[in-house]
């Protein structure tokens, strides 16, 4: 999963820094470091483990609340943690993480299939959407298990619709969201929704929102008067 996490280089035109042919090694030693760690994320199920039927990447992001947002600095400021192809492979890393009831600040956690950034612009992404339920403080960690393992045994049964899952940590409230991606389908939204209400044994009166990426996109740029904006925020 290629994704370019190394720090802003916007500046270097600013500074005359070593000749082209300089600059064109450092990029091909980039691009090779890139596709090295892209075959190391490269993850199978082990001898004897019990394969999931798609592979995950975990992914974590934090950012100060306030600062100027952008694509770039989002997109640099979400990490992969890691992926996993099997049940014991997920136990691995999940028991060494902290929750999220436990986290602090403006933070979140992402899991979402191999090959997909947890972003609203990737191709899987671009024409779907995602369901939101906004939890009182207390209730993130268990709520975020619950989706995540009902994500990974396959419970929503909707073929190929689910993307991933989020919890985003904040100081008044957290949120989780699953991502899917067809909004216009709605017989498949509403099967989720229900699942949803289902595995995290919802009040019926619980406000559950559906809202697309492409209104994401707009309200952020609404807000921010950005373009191009990116990610799950």
């Amino acid at each position: 999963m290629a994704l370019n996490l190394k720090d802003d280089d916007s500046g270097d035109h600013d500074q005359d820094q070593g000749s082209p042919k300089d600059s064109e090694k450092e990029k091909t030693e980039d691009e090779d470091k890139d596709q090295n760690s892209s075959k190391r994320k490269m993850v199978v199920p082990g001898a004897g483990e019990h394969p999931l039927q798609y592979n995950y990447t975990f992914w974590y992001s934090r950012r100060t609340p306030g600062r100027p947002a952008s694509t770039q600095s989002y997109e640099q400021n979400i990490k992969p943690i890691g992926g996993f192809a099997s049940v014991e492979q997920f136990w691995r890393f999940y028991s060494h993480m902290i929750r999220p009831g436990d986290m602090t600040g403006h933070s979140d956690f992402h899991l979402f299939k191999e090959g997909i950034k947890p972003m609203w612009e990737d191709d899987a992404n671009k024409m779907g959407g995602k369901w939101i339920i906004r939890l009182r403080k207390g209730l993130a960690s268990r709520c975020w298990e619950n989706l995540i393992l009902a994500m990974l045994g396959e419970q929503f049964m909707v073929g190929e619709e689910i993307c991933g899952a989020v919890v985003s940590v904040r100081f008044q409230e957290d949120i989780i969201s699953i991502w899917n991606k067809t909004a216009s389908d709605q017989a498949t939204t509403a099967r989720i929704r229900d699942t949803l209400r289902r595995v995290l044994n919802l009040p019926p009166n619980t406000i559950m929102e559906y809202k697309t990426h492409t209104d994401s996109i707009k309200a952020w740029v609404d807000f921010h008067g950005l373009v191009n904006p990116s990610g799950g925020r």
